[in-house]
Formats: C-alpha cells, sequence, structure tokens
C-alpha cells in the first residue's frame, strides 16, 4: 500500500527542477511515490525527468502531450494517485530533508480530513516566515470554522495546496481535484471547497516547504491574459458559496477576498500588457456588477478608501458589447 502520493507538476523548469528532485530524494521513503507530472514542456525539463524517473525512487512519470495549466497538471496527478495520503509540490519548489514522513507522522497522529503547514517564502537570497492565519495548533477542527471572520486574514486565504496533507477520503468525496484548466488563482476555489465541505482538519507548526517567489516564468510575474483567470476563479468561490446553507454568514468574507484580489490587479495594472489591462478593467466592471450589491456596499464600506475609491471607480464603467464576461 502506497502511504503517500506526491503530486509535482513540471513546465519550463529546468534552471529550478534539479534541486526540487534532490529534495524529493531527501523524503523518499518506500511507500511514497512522486508523480511527475510534465506539462508539455519546452526546454530541457522534459531530459532531466527522464532521468529522474530512473534514479528517484517511487518516481512515476507521467507527459502532457499539450500544455493544460497548473490546475489540470495536478489534476493528472490526483487521477494518478495510489497513497493514503495526498500533497503537492511546484516543480520550482524544494524541502527540507524529512519533511514528508513528519507530515504523514502529523495527519496520522491526528487522525483529521487534512493538516495545513507553514512555509517559507524564498525572494532570490532573502527568506521569510509564512504562517497558517489560525492560532490553534495541534487541534482538530471543523474546516467552516476557520472561514470567517471576514475582515481578517483566515485559513481561506492561505491558498496554498503544497502547504498541506490530505486523506484520499477527500479524493473520493470530490473535494480535492481542481477547476479545470484554471491557469492562476486555481487554488482559491479549491480551499474554499475544502473549508466548506471536509470534515476535519488542523494546523500544526511543520516548517519544510520552500517557496520560490519571484520567477520570471511564474504567471506571478507575467502581466498577460492568463493572469484574468483570477475572475473566473473567483465567480466560482461566490457561485458556490451562495448556494450553501449558511450563505448569509460566508458571502461578506468571499466578496471581500475577491474585492481585495481585484484591487490589487488593478492596483498595478501597469505590468499588464495593454490590451490586457483594457480588457481588465471591463472584466472586473463586469464581475462588481454581478455580486449581490448590498453585499458589496458594506464591503466597500468597510475596506480602505483607496482601494474602495479604486473598485467603484471601475464599476461605473459602461457595458459594450465588446466586455468579456469571466
Amino acid at each position: 500500500m502506497v502511504k503517500l502520493s506526491v503530486i509535482v507538476p513540471f513546465y519550463n523548469v529546468q534552471q529550478y527542477a534539479p534541486d526540487t528532485l534532490k529534495s524529493l530524494r531527501a523524503n523518499a521513503r518506500q511507500d511514497f511515490e512522486f508523480i511527475l507530472v510534465d506539462d508539455c514542456s519546452r526546454d530541457g525539463t522534459p531530459e532531466i525527468l527522464e532521468h529522474a524517473e530512473q534514479e528517484l525512487p517511487g518516481a512515476v512519470l507521467v507527459r502532457h502531450e499539450q500544455n493544460g495549466g497548473l490546475a489540470t497538471a495536478r489534476n493528472t496527478g490526483i487521477d494518478r494517485a495510489r497513497g493514503e495520503y495526498l500533497t503537492f509540490l511546484d516543480g520550482d519548489d524544494w524541502l527540507a530533508p524529512g519533511h514528508f514522513p513528519r507530515l504523514v507522522a502529523a495527519i496520522e497522529e491526528l487522525g483529521c480530513d487534512f493538516v495545513r503547514t507553514d512555509h517559507v517564502q524564498c525572494t532570490g537570497r532573502a527568506r521569510s516566515l509564512h504562517r497558517v492565519p489560525h492560532g490553534r495548533r495541534g487541534v482538530v477542527m471543523n474546516p467552516r470554522d476557520a472561514i470567517l471572520p471576514a475582515d481578517r486574514s483566515t485559513s481561506v486565504d492561505y491558498a496554498y495546496a503544497w502547504a498541506g496533507v490530505y486523506h484520499r477520503r477527500l479524493v473520493d468525496r470530490g473535494l480535492l481535484h481542481f477547476t479545470h484548466g484554471l491557469r492562476t488563482a486555481e487554488d482559491r476555489p479549491w480551499i474554499w471547497k475544502l473549508h466548506r465541505e471536509a470534515d476535519s482538519f488542523a494546523t500544526v507548526g511543520l516548517l519544510g516547504v520552500y517557496y520560490r517567489r519571484g520567477v520570471a516564468s511564474s504567471l506571478t510575474q507575467i502581466g498577460d491574459v492568463r493572469q484574468l483567470d483570477f475572475i473566473r476563479a473567483f465567480d466560482q468561490v461566490i457561485e458556490e458559496t451562495a448556494r450553501d446553507p449558511e450563505a448569509d454568514k460566508l458571502l461578506p468574507k468571499a466578496v471581500r477576498t475577491y474585492c481585495a484580489v481585484m484591487a490589487h490587479h488593478l492596483g498595478s495594472i501597469e505590468r499588464f500588457e495593454p490590451a490586457v489591462a483594457r480588457q481588465l478593467r471591463s472584466m472586473s466592471s463586469a464581475a462588481l456588477k454581478r455580486l449581490p450589491q448590498d453585499v458589496l456596499a458594506q464591503v466597500m464600506e468597510s475596506m480602505d478608501p483607496q482601494r474602495a475609491d479604486r473598485l467603484r471607480r471601475v464599476k461605473r464603467r459602461p457595458l459594450t458589447g465588446r466586455t468579456v464576461a469571466a
């Protein structure tokens, strides 16, 4: 029986993949498998992964014939996974030695659906510790209780799939797959669904994931049309949360987070290509008009005035036949 399946998508990361794979070797165990998904890389990544398939204990190499994006690559790995537990790593990040054995020991001791962990963010040579925004450590709780309050950072804002480990029963219940084709913000609908529908979770203070920030090939650094998928991602969060029995309580948090992310992108609009910037404004205007207006009004009143004004200005834009919906 495979105890842990580790799903690692790779796309054009030949500069970083050797470090990622080296760290996986330092986490190998006889009952672990590493599902390496090559998302149709066009650089030297496929050759690196072919070598790893032979050298890394438990490696399973899967190739995409077409680039599908991170969400689709993770789904490919989930479908191939055989483990009692599943976790993720991105192809340009790395791990501390022995992190995965400690992670499995933690979830087995706690006996919950999923466990969330802290991580280290690495920007160049700088290192910073990022903690799960949930104060109670090592205590099994209802995930719904960690969504609120609306005006503070909570567990649904810590949307990193690789910062944790997940029991296979979440796959069986349809809670672990990502929305196919989302090219950015793919973790947002995913983390909200987990917290709304899973039965139990806990946070632990394990540090072992090193998240490489500021990689030139990362979508967070590229101002092209793929970045606009955040609108489709958050539309899904709003739509699914609106159907929840506790929608009245949860929607203010979902709308506030959506508005905060939208204001962030509008505030740095100069990094987008001109045509994409125009599309961002049009799609943001349409999205704001689709939100429940009573909840949106309350959120705007409680937001930072500068960000709220930015959103009000874009909301006033008239919709035209050229407006592209999310």
